[in-house]
């Protein structure tokens, strides 16, 4: 399977007025460079059910233990648990619960006001899924074929242009300024104004709209989640591969919804985020070499 590199270029403007310099402009276009072969594992037969295990055994394996501990001398007490209580003894005629001191009210068993939970979460569960390692390679592979597909891509709720070619690899990036001309590799692109270069380069590509549907789509999530360090819920935009994070990295990973990975460490649940194959990825020509090496 062959793919055609797209080689970047951007011709930086900057006006000048008497109170100093304007916010500089960006004028991008792309290029068609050489042809890529792409390794074999972009070819593998696509399978959503493989993908989704191994989805969802990737996020079990991060679950961690989760559940009270019992009422444990003057340690903090489980919920339920925190009252000072007795025991009347037996052939009074009531039933045989605690009781708070002093009092007829009944407390810590889980039918009494403000007792503890029935069968509540213990941390002993054992949360991991099994997944065989050649599994997961498969999933990873299958997930990489079905980048490549657009009506796939599309039906994940993704938007991007029609004619855009997938998979879409990265190549060169050259910057035109007043000072001259520089070419580097798109992964070693300057820091100065990186996140609005590289805006300016997705949306040059096709690819705005997407970011737009993941920055306008930022919703306060629903439920006592809001209350617990994730108020927000972002959808996924697009997915960068690049084969080491350097400054391409450090600039992309301010757009929301955009999250950037190596090569080296891509798994099905980057290319599948909820176990949904078909995420709309990036790659850079040096993450497709490293990948080829690294298979």
């Amino acid at each position: 399977m062959k793919t055609t590199v797209t080689n970047i270029v951007n011709i930086v403007t900057e006006d000048e007025i008497d109170a100093g310099k304007l916010q500089e402009q960006f004028e991008v276009s792309a290029e068609s460079g050489s042809k890529l072969n792409l390794p074999d594992y972009f070819e593998t037969k696509f399978r959503p059910g493989l993908i989704r295990r191994a989805v969802h055994s990737s996020r079990a394996n991060r679950r961690q233990p989760y559940g009270s501990r019992p009422h444990v001398g003057k340690r903090s007490p489980m919920s339920g648990m925190k009252f000072s209580v007795e025991w009347w003894g037996k052939g009074r005629g009531v039933s045989r619960i605690m009781r708070k001191t002093g009092q007829r009210t009944g407390a810590q068993n889980p039918h009494t006001r403000q007792g503890r939970r029935a069968h509540g979460p213990k941390v002993e569960k054992d949360w991991s899924q099994k997944l065989n390692s050649k599994e997961k390679i498969l999933a990873r592979n299958s997930a990489l074929a079905a980048t490549t597909l657009p009506d796939l891509v599309t039906s994940r709720g993704h938007k991007f242009n029609g004619d855009l070619q997938l998979p879409l690899v990265l190549g060169s990036y050259t910057e035109v300024t007043d000072d001259g001309k520089t070419t580097v590799d798109i992964e070693d692109i300057s820091l100065k104004c990186a996140t609005r270069k590289v805006h300016a380069i997705f949306s040059e590509l096709g690819l705005g709209d997407d970011l737009d549907r993941a920055k306008n789509g930022r919703k306060i999530r629903a439920g006592k989640g809001k209350m617990r360090g994730r108020r927000y819920r972002t959808p996924k935009s697009l997915l960068l591969v690049v084969s080491n994070k350097g400054n391409l990295a450090k600039a992309v990973r301010n757009l929301p919804g955009v999250d950037v990975v190596s090569a080296s460490d891509l798994s099905a649940e980057h290319l599948a985020p909820g176990g949904d194959a078909g995420r709309l990825t990036v790659f850079t020509e040096k993450s497709i070499e490293a990948m080829g090496v690294s298979n």
